[in-house]
Order: C-alpha cells, then sequence, then structure tokens
C-alpha cells in the first residue's frame, strides 16, 4: 500500500504529541471517526485521492466535517495538506487507533459469524479471547453468512476457525482422500 510507511509515522508522531498533551483518548475517538468516516464514504475517499481537487477545498471540507475534532487532529490535517500527504489520511486515523490499542495493551479480536452475536456471546468471546492472550481485548463482530454457523475467531495473526462450513470442508477432504 502506498504510504504505508509515512502513515505510521504520522501515527507514531500524532500519538506522540498527544501522549505529551494527556489527549490520546480524545484524539483516538477523533481518529476512529475520521478512520470509519473516510472507510466509508467513497465520496470523500475520492476527493483525498483527487489530483484535481485543491487542498484548500479538500482542507476546509474536512475541517468542517470533523469541525468537532481536537486541536491537535485539525493540526494533522494541516500538516497533511502542507506535505501534500492528505490523501493518506485515513490510513494515518486508523494506524493512530491501532497504535494507541497497543499502547494501552488492547488488542483487536475479528469475530466473524454467520449471524449477530447477541450480548451473551460476545461477553464469552471477550472473556475467552482475554483467557488466550492475557490482554484486554476488544471485539469486532463481521457477518458472514457463506459460514452456514459457527464463528471464525482472529485474534491479531491466530484464527480458529469452528465454522460449520470448514467441518464440512474436512469431510469432504476426508471422503475424497479415501
Amino acid at each position: 500500500m502506498a504510504g504505508a510507511r509515512a502513515a505510521i509515522r504520522y501515527a507514531k508522531a500524532v500519538l506522540s504529541l498527544a501522549t505529551d498533551l494527556k489527549s490520546a483518548d480524545a484524539i483516538n475517538k477523533d481518529m476512529k471517526l475520521i478512520a470509519d468516516t473516510v472507510a466509508d464514504s467513497k465520496e470523500l475517499s475520492d476527493m483525498l485521492q483527487s489530483p484535481v481537487i485543491p487542498s484548500s477545498i479538500k482542507k476546509s471540507t474536512l475541517l468542517e466535517v470533523f469541525k468537532n475534532s481536537d486541536k491537535t487532529t485539525k493540526s494533522l490535517i494541516d500538516t497533511l495538506i502542507t506535505n501534500n500527504r492528505i490523501d493518506i489520511l485515513g490510513h494515518v486515523a486508523s494506524k493512530y487507533n491501532q497504535l494507541f490499542d497497543e499502547s494501552k495493551g488492547i488488542q483487536l479480536a475479528t469475530v466473524t459469524t454467520a449471524v449477530e452475536l447477541t450480548a451473551d456471546l460476545k461477553k464469552k468471546v471477550l472473556a475467552k479471547a482475554k483467557a488466550l492472550t492475557g490482554k484486554d481485548v476488544e471485539v469486532e463482530n463481521s457477518i458472514d453468512e457463506s459460514i452456514l454457523g459457527g464463528f471464525i475467531l482472529r485474534i491479531g495473526d491466530v484464527q480458529y476457525n469452528a465454522s460449520v462450513a470448514n467441518q464440512l470442508n474436512k469431510l469432504k477432504r476426508e471422503f475424497t482422500l479415501n
């Protein structure tokens, strides 16, 4: 991904500044909002990537969309505009969230299920994931109906596949090998 190393550098710099200013939590909320908004809005993403749209319009648009942001977040937008790197704003925001979580000892676990997780099931998954990692875990639920049932738990680079589709594929392989 183009700009990945630059995004990490900007994210580290903002986290360091936010930590010094004791506003890391507020900046984290801003960065979550920015990352989600850029990911969800094709128009905003296209505007950030466009070489045709002037930087002044990009800046005024971003400051209007994120007008309730902390001054450090607005300063990041200014810096990215000045350095002609505003196209990586979404990546910087998501890297900041990742670095912030790591600094707090929080790990992200992705649970893929065929249906939405219930509150009770989410609590059990959190407890199991915390027991496995020894860290606080934040659970993100993604829905994929093709797994039929069960779940796929992914924590960092470890994956546990307990989906019905996976079990059926194992059976299919066993029968075709014999």
